[in-house]
């Protein structure tokens, strides 16, 4: 069998002088017999926090939504530090407010906050670390009904945003939590660590869907992100390397 891989490394910053370094780095991987896998992730490595490193990634439709799942992979040591702050994890902001965001609390918890509102709909969970953990949101505008979903387990239902409609028009940013639509980014807002596999669905998913994606089985294609196919429009220089394993 012969697998072969791309690699793609994006560089923000070099450590020498902001010592900030954004890499990007995509495995597509081909199993000729029955499988095809894609293993892609986008990594933050820094000594210093930063303050304008960021991906925007483009959706393959509008984010008109009255209910969705949005999921992803991610690692990161902050929570594990001493530093007492929030933590973005994915930031979707028009040119009026946050849309939609999800953060990490600077307790712990797990938030989702939308049409900027302040009063978000929060999860005691498990913290982040250095593990990679498989997150997932589901938020449905005719009840309300929102739950989180990590490595599989799902939480207790909260009601949120009853009828609310997220709005389209707006850009995806991973790595920052933007004040306005592309800029004024907090530094001590900033994610650090791994993030890859973002996708979006325009619906909400069965409990046992996402834990078949949590356990790598297929499941349907998202209509809204797909992290296989979108475009990611970077802030900084790019570099592409082929590599064969």
């Amino acid at each position: 069998m012969r697998i072969s891989a791309v690699v793609l490394i994006i560089a923000i910053s070099v450590a020498l002088t902001g010592k900030v370094i954004l890499f990007i780095c995509i495995f597509v991987c081909l199993d000729l017999i029955l499988v095809c896998c894609i293993m892609s992730f986008i990594c933050l490595f820094v000594d210093e926090l930063p303050d304008t490193g960021y991906v925007e990634m483009i959706p393959q439709n509008p984010l008109n939504l009255r209910a969705f799942t949005l999921c992803m992979r991610l690692g990161t040591e902050l929570s594990m530090t001493t530093t007492e702050r929030s933590i973005i994890l994915f930031a979707y902001r028009t040119s009026q407010h946050d849309e939609l965001n999800v953060w990490q609390e600077v307790d712990g918890r797990l938030s989702l906050y939308l049409s900027g509102s302040s009063d978000g709909v929060l999860f005691q969970v498990p913290g982040l670390g250095a593990l990679h953990t498989h997150l997932c949101l589901t938020w449905d505008s005719s009840s309300g009904a929102t739950a989180l979903f990590m490595n599989g387990q799902r939480s207790l239902t909260k009601i949120y945003k009853k009828n609310h409609n997220v709005s389209s028009g707006g850009r995806v940013i991973l790595g920052q939590d933007p004040d306005s639509l592309l800029g004024d980014f907090d530094a001590d807002q900033s994610f650090v660590g791994e993030i890859y596999d973002v996708n979006m669905w325009s619906s909400v998913l069965s409990d046992s869907t996402i834990q078949d994606m949590f356990a790598g089985r297929a499941v349907p294609r998202p209509d809204i992100l797909d992290w296989e196919t979108a475009e990611l429009r970077r802030n900084g220089d790019t570099t592409m390397i082929e590599h064969e394993l």
